[in-house]
């Protein structure tokens, strides 16, 4: 990623996605904290794996619901007024859930509720982000603010949950739920003071009608169609197991402190995978690289829970780390894929149907969370990372177009549609000069 800030067509760049990129770190650390919040308080509320998996379910459920729509309002209606509301909103819940808390009034299903209320409006807010880029930067910059936009996930995964583990020690959750909504309020007031030029579409169909053109264009293109499953499957199956971290952390002894620090050492690993996967992106055996990291990272997440069954938290953190490094790798590569080939006219759906896999980790954690409660935290983890793994050898096996990705001829369709998109606008440019005279 080092070499894409470097380049001359690096996002940050472009003024307005640069003032984006950085108020983007405080909505999506605060994020972080509301995640690493909720999480511990309801294991302190419930003390039950199945409750954190409940959680999961309720901080993804809704947001996959709202997903496929909010992919059509994000190519239909003013992104910057969406965004704006979906952050005052949130603000406004962090803090009803802060003061519940703080007050000492707060139950399980006042968590859950807010939890569920959050996840809804993300499903609105997570499709509007990803379709920004056109108007933010050049085409021959996705790749870079692709990685950017990464990097304030896992550069927040690094330093929050081990300073919110600590500050939960020292204050209280009530105090985390009120820094995150202190976070979206700053987020509304930079998207406030950034001006994006709306276009209403010239498409007459339908809502119903255009999430169904997205859904098929995903079907009836291979590197789209099995790029989204295999995200969704390794997400669902195998990163699920970052929702019973509680679980893991009272196995290894190490309370909301080592909670924390586990959380971050997933972070700390995913800048590692995303810095390593800058240099990469034009490689020619790039999908085999895709594949090869997506198993290395479910092989490290079955060693995690072996580990950390055995209660060794060091090599604990070592293996989180390196599921995260590879788990990473997979994602800024395979996003980046279907970033350079989607239409712009259905890039919001496209790419929020994509981000829908985010959601399907903690919804795993429902199904991990039963499975701990019977079979144990270890089991749960290598029934459902050995599934993973099942279906990447028959994707690898059985699609050459996706073993097959060369990095290569991506870059070179990149670069001519992004002489295409210059010709065009100096046409357009051309013609308007013309009419002014």
């Amino acid at each position: 990623m080092l070499k894409l800030i470097l380049e001359r067509d690096r996002a940050l760049a472009f003024p307005l996605y640069r003032r984006y990129w950085l108020a983007s770190f405080a909505s999506v650390g605060a994020t972080q904290l509301i995640t690493l919040g909720q999480g511990w308080l309801i294991f302190e509320l419930s003390g039950s794996a199945l409750q954190l998996g409940v959680l999961g379910a309720a901080a993804a459920l809704p947001n996959i619901l709202m997903t496929l729509a909010g992919g059509v309002i994000a190519d239909r209606f003013d992104k910057r007024y969406i965004l704006m509301s979906t952050s005052l909103t949130t603000t406004c819940l962090l803090s009803l859930l802060a003061w519940l808390d703080l007050s000492g009034h707060v139950e399980v299903w006042h968590v859950l509720s807010i939890a569920a209320a959050v996840s809804l409006i993300s499903g609105l807010d997570w499709p509007v982000r990803v379709s920004l880029y056109p108007q933010l930067v050049s085409r021959s910059a996705f790749m870079s603010a692709v990685a950017l936009n990464s990097f304030i996930w896992q550069a927040t995964r690094m330093a929050i949950p081990a300073a919110g583990g600590l500050l939960i020690a020292a204050t209280d959750t009530g105090v985390v739920f009120a820094l995150g909504a202190l976070g979206f309020f700053v987020m509304f007031a930079v998207i406030m003071s950034i001006p994006l030029q709306h276009s209403p579409p010239t498409d007459s169909a339908s809502a119903l009608e255009q999430v169904r053109e997205g859904l098929s264009f995903i079907w009836h293109q291979q590197p789209f169609r099995w790029l989204i499953l295999t995200t969704f499957v390794g997400m669902f199956f195998s990163q699920s197991f970052n929702q019973i971290m509680p679980v893991f952390a009272d196995l290894l002894k190490s309370g909301e402190t080592g909670f924390g620090y586990l959380l971050s050492a997933g972070g700390v690993g995913s800048v590692v995978g995303t810095l390593m996967i800058g240099g990469i992106h034009r490689h020619r055996r790039l999908g085999r690289i895709m594949l090869g990291g997506a198993a290395m990272a479910a092989m490290a997440a079955m060693a995690f829970a072996a580990i950390a069954s055995a209660g060794n938290f060091a090599a604990a953190l070592v293996a989180v780390f390196a599921c995260a490094v590879f788990a990473s790798a997979f994602m800024i590569s395979s996003m980046s894929v279907l970033q350079l080939a989607v239409p712009d006219r259905l890039r919001g759906r496209v790419m929020g149907i994509h981000t829908m896999g985010f959601s399907l980790m903690p919804l795993g954690g429902l199904l991990l969370g039963a499975m701990a409660e019977r079979l144990g935290a270890a089991p749960a983890v290598w029934l459902g990372s050995g599934l993973y793994l099942a279906v990447l050898a028959v994707v690898a096996a059985r699609k050459p177009a996706i073993r097959e990705l060369d990095g290569r001829t991506l870059s070179e369709s990149s670069a001519a549609a992004d002489e295409s998109a210059a010709a065009d606008e100096s046409a357009a440019a051309d013609k308007n000069a013309a009419a002014a005279k």
